[in-house]
């Protein structure tokens, strides 16, 4: 059973109407021997070597283990030593995994493979889940994969009929892109904070301001976004086709850029219930204070990324009223969703804390949207106001006369593209082009992974 979008959203929705799902297995397994099929893993090595992580990534191994579709599992393993990837690989080993890929970012082989890329000319100096992927998605072209998924290893309520469900769009109806979506409550409460309280809000916030002025170009991406369920779900699956294309944030904002990425490059897009139950995962902390960690450093990104692909991609000219507009129709949209809420959670018999929900969206949401904001009109702003300054006295009309409003301006268009930058990597078509043996040289350093680690 699936529901179909409007055709400009090109979203195709698949939802969950029996738990009965056992024989999307084999018929995936038919469809995987003409399209080699790719998992890629992202993972710290606390994951398995933290005492309270462990039992869940376990459990994700045993269930990946008894998948016979996939062709490799690559595992993208950061902060770990050489001990800790030995570690990893016999795990796998005892979990009944064959076809695993170390990929051991931290390790010789890889270090080089990244000071190669660097060199030619394409930054991946900053670590993280961003690089990683995007490491993996290079391995996984020379391992000659056609379709790749995405799993996070922290996904507690874990089962492998969950991932047959993600790839089948892909692998057997040919679309290009699967992402999925899940209900997140977990102990009595719901989860999902950054979505509920800021993505939703402030999407529908936007939607409001461009349905009152017309702007349809605007309109159409943000309601492109409000088609899927849950943005920001880690857990995707691409044809290759599309996915040597894309770019990828290399910040928070990671899930919100490949969903614009995947409008603007996609022609067949899926989202796919993941499952029936509810779903859970570890949570971030809020982080009151440090902008730079948790729930405030994500909301930041995620706004950034946002109005990023507004202003620069789409061409949407904002202002000081428009910010501050902006801003109080995210709050009244977000007071209606926590009201909602709060009824749902008692219709339900939820625990619901109203009052630290209206503080996040008041103290982090509200304060990333404005940063969001200053980020891009502070330029603006200095200019204006230097140039009424010039234009007050006549002591000043030298400088006016030497052109200083052009270079002024000039300074302004490059120091917003400056601060508006996302972090981003080039697509691996772009790579390829420039460093044409890359390829090769990744599937060398894969196998010498393989002998490394099949010793352990």
């Amino acid at each position: 059973m699936f529901n179909v979008s409007q055709k400009h959203t090109r979203i195709t929705t698949f939802y969950l109407l029996s738990r009965e799902t056992e024989d999307l297995g084999s018929k995936l397994k038919l469809n995987a021997r003409r399209k080699k099929t790719v998992l890629v893993i992202p993972a710290l090595a606390t994951e398995f070597t933290l005492d309270e992580n462990r039992p869940v990534f376990m459990n994700i191994l045993k269930q990946i283990g008894r998948l016979t579709y996939l062709s490799n599992i690559i595992f993208g393993l950061d902060r770990a030593t050489d001990a800790e990837a030995h570690e990893l690989a016999t795990l796998c080993r005892q979990s009944g995994i064959r076809n695993a890929v170390i990929q051991h970012n931290d390790g010789e082989d890889f270090r080089r493979l990244y000071q190669s890329l660097n060199e030619g000319g394409f930054d991946l100096t900053l670590p993280g889940k961003g690089r990683n992927m995007f490491m993996s998605f290079g391995v996984a072209q020379a391992l000659g994969a056609r379709c790749v998924g995405v799993l996070d290893a922290d996904i507690r309520t874990f089962h492998r009929r969950q991932l047959d469900r993600l790839f089948y769009p892909v692998l057997a109806l040919e679309y290009q892109f699967s992402k999925a979506f899940y209900a997140r409550v977990g102990d009595n409460r719901m989860y999902g904070r950054v979505k509920r309280l800021l993505v939703d809000p402030l999407l529908l916030a936007f939607k409001r301001k461009f349905s009152e002025s017309g702007d349809d170009k605007f309109l159409r991406l943000i309601d492109y976004l409000l088609m899927f369920n849950y943005q920001l779900s880690g857990e995707v699956a691409f044809d290759m086709s599309l996915l040597k294309r894309m770019h990828f944030a290399m910040n928070w904002g990671v899930e919100i850029f490949t969903l614009i990425e995947v409008y603007r490059k996609a022609t067949n897009i899926a989202q796919i219930q993941f499952s029936s139950r509810a779903f859970d995962h570890k949570h971030q902390s809020v982080s009151m204070e440090d902008k730079e960690k948790g729930l405030h450093k994500m909301a930041i990104d995620i706004v950034t990324t946002i109005l990023s692909a507004l202003v620069i991609e789409e061409g949407l000219e904002i202002s000081d009223y428009f910010m501050q507009d902006l801003t109080l129709t995210y709050l009244n949209v977000a007071d209606e969703l926590i009201k909602k809420y709060a009824d749902n959670s008692s219709f339900s018999a939820l625990h619901y804390d109203r009052n630290t929900e209206e503080a996040i969206v008041r103290k982090i949401f509200k304060d990333a949207v404005l940063t969001a904001g200053d980020y891009l009109t502070t330029p603006q702003r200095s200019t204006e106001r230097f140039l009424r300054i010039l234009s007050s006295h006549e002591r000043f009309r030298k400088y006016l006369e030497a052109g200083i409003t052009e270079d002024l301006m000039m300074y302004e268009m490059e120091n917003r593209s400056q601060l508006f930058e996302i972090p981003q990597t080039v697509s691996w078509e772009r790579i390829i082009m420039k460093l044409p043996r890359i390829l090769y040289d990744i599937a060398d350093v894969v196998e010498r992974q393989r002998s490394i680690y099949g010793k352990a």
